[in-house]
């Protein structure tokens, strides 16, 4: 094959630092639609964002030069630098370090964007942290 191909569909979760409910609803918008315009001058199309006071979810097509790990750092890196800039909230705006990204198959993208879309009512039964330690569960990986 002369060429190189790639398609590889990422489920990106990070969390505020301390997992502060610092994402209030009046602000995710914004928030939200910089990520979005940030993910794309990366080269990484976007499908859905949407999350919960304390967390993001963002379902992206991984731009193949570029490392997941280089590519959520610059998001969280760029968007905590608009928040804090934007004088959105009282408080220092900050991500946890960590985050989680999962490989998601052209065949269950519907499902991975409407579990997105439907954050909130998600939540109703099922914090954020509990949220996140299934999907290290489902995907065979311990919390640490």
């Amino acid at each position: 094959m002369s060429q190189s191909f790639t398609k590889l569909w990422i489920h990106a979760i990070w969390a505020t630092k301390n997992r502060q409910e610092l994402i209030d609803f009046s602000i995710e918008k914004n928030l939200y639609d910089f990520i979005w315009q940030e993910l794309n001058e990366l080269g990484c199309p976007v499908r859905i964002i949407n999350g919960m006071p304390d967390h993001v979810h963002v379902l992206f097509l991984q731009n193949p030069q570029k490392t997941i790990s280089d590519i959520v750092k610059q998001i969280k890196g760029s968007s905590s630098h608009f928040m804090n800039r934007g004088e959105f909230i009282l408080e220092k705006f900050a991500w946890q370090t960590g985050f989680g990204a999962f490989s998601v198959s052209e065949s269950q993208l519907d499902a991975v964007c409407n579990y997105i879309k439907n954050q909130k009512r998600h939540h109703l039964k099922k914090n954020g942290e509990d949220e996140f330690n299934e999907f290290m569960r489902l995907h065979g990986l311990e919390n640490k």
